[in-house]
């Protein structure tokens, strides 16, 4: 059996291996290695994937969120509310520009923001939601959409890690992840869905202003050149990594489903087994599995990571700790008893390998091995 990895890029990559080395030395050749007409056509591609007006390319995901709460003209001190259950940079940048943030608790089957809680956090001075679409699939937008119209609140969809997914309103209208509040923001790091071989990132809108904007913020505040109208950054995607993403995005929807279809193996052998709850599904949207994260009752969650890696199995387990706990985050706002959810979360969810490249020996071991370590539990 091949060595099992938690992300296999390299038997990725050599199934792509001709056209993406070709494209690497055409950059090469051309020596247009910062915004160059590779980066022009993949934001074209990926704009038509996405069906969405604007897509602009960044230098990575933590800075695609923090241009979207810059060009959303938020001022020191607004609230910007957000899932106590992330990876860290959906807050960090909120505290970078000097903003509130505001934890709240998730939904126990998606672990994506709860609708409850949500409404619970507004307050006069909310004025962002950011809902991130966790492990593959997206938060409940439909909600989210209506609550932020309501209170005249921006929403800006933290997408790193649910490109491709498909969300379908009540109405039949189906949006792609990222392109249904103000702002969308992605990751292009290498273990994403859709990664490069660096860092990059993107932002998303349907708002042509809103688009100028970003576009001067990602290029120093730039519109003229050598003239700025606003305080910006220095984010730009170099013509590499566009031209590596160009290709991969063509085989993107391949690469879903590929996920897909080990996910599937997963649920059908692993909900078998007593005190294992295995993804919930939005009926709303689409699942990419970026991660296929179980629930397991009654174990040491650290103890089953050390077992299986002890077999050869890498796993992770996203979160041990959540962000309303962290003292850079200042844990002291929080009281603990609000995260119900997140706290048991974070107690007993172990993420699995899932990848494009997994195969079904190694899937079966993989299970097979769950199963055994569980009886013995």
């Amino acid at each position: 059996m091949k060595q099992i990895q938690m992300v296999d890029l390299k038997s990725q990559y050599e199934k792509i291996k001709n056209e993406v080395d070709k494209a690497v030395l055409d950059v090469i050749a051309s020596s247009a290695f910062i915004n160059g007409p590779q980066v022009k056509e993949f934001q074209s591609d990926l704009e038509k994937y996405l069906d969405v007006k604007h897509v602009i390319p960044c230098a990575n995901g933590t800075d695609a969120l923090q241009i979207a709460l810059m060009a959303l003209g938020l001022e020191p001190g607004d609230e910007v509310i957000t899932s106590d259950f992330t990876f860290a940079a959906t807050v960090e940048v909120v505290g970078l520009l000097r903003l509130k943030h505001v934890l709240i608790d998730v939904d126990p089957d998606t672990f994506n923001v709860s609708i409850d809680s949500l409404k619970a956090a507004i307050t006069p001075k909310t004025k962002a939601i950011i809902p991130v679409h966790l492990f593959g699939q997206c938060a409940n937008m439909e909600e989210i959409l209506a609550i932020a119209k309501e209170h005249n609140i921006y929403v800006v969809e933290d997408t790193a890690q649910a490109i491709g997914a498909k969300y379908t309103f009540s109405d039949g209208t189906v949006k792609s992840a990222g392109c249904m509040g103000e702002i969308g923001t992605t990751s292009f790091f290498p273990s994403k869905n859709l990664g490069c071989y660096g860092d990059g990132g993107a932002l998303f809108t349907n708002d042509d202003e809103l688009a100028t904007v970003i576009r001067s913020i990602v290029n120093h505040g730039m519109g003229k050149r050598y003239y700025y109208d606003r305080i910006g950054v220095n984010s730009r995607l170099d013509s590499m990594q566009a031209a590596v993403l160009k290709i991969k995005l063509k085989h993107l929807d391949t690469y879903i489903a590929s996920r897909q279809k080990a996910a599937q193996y997963y649920n059908e052998f692993l909900s078998q087994i007593d005190g294992v709850t295995t993804p919930g599904l939005n009926p709303q949207s689409t699942h990419v599995f970026h991660q296929y994260t179980l629930k397991i009752d009654g174990i040491d969650q650290f103890d089953m990571q050390q077992y299986l890696n002890d077999k050869g199995i890498p796993a992770m387990i996203y979160y041990p700790v959540p962000l309303h706990s962290q003292e850079a985050y200042e844990a002291h706002r929080y009281n603990d008893a609000d995260f119900e959810v997140t706290n048991e979360l974070c107690q007993t969810v172990i993420s699995l390998p899932m990848h494009t490249e997994l195969d079904e020996e190694q899937l079966k071991y993989i299970c097979d091995n769950i199963q055994t370590y569980l009886k013995n539990a």
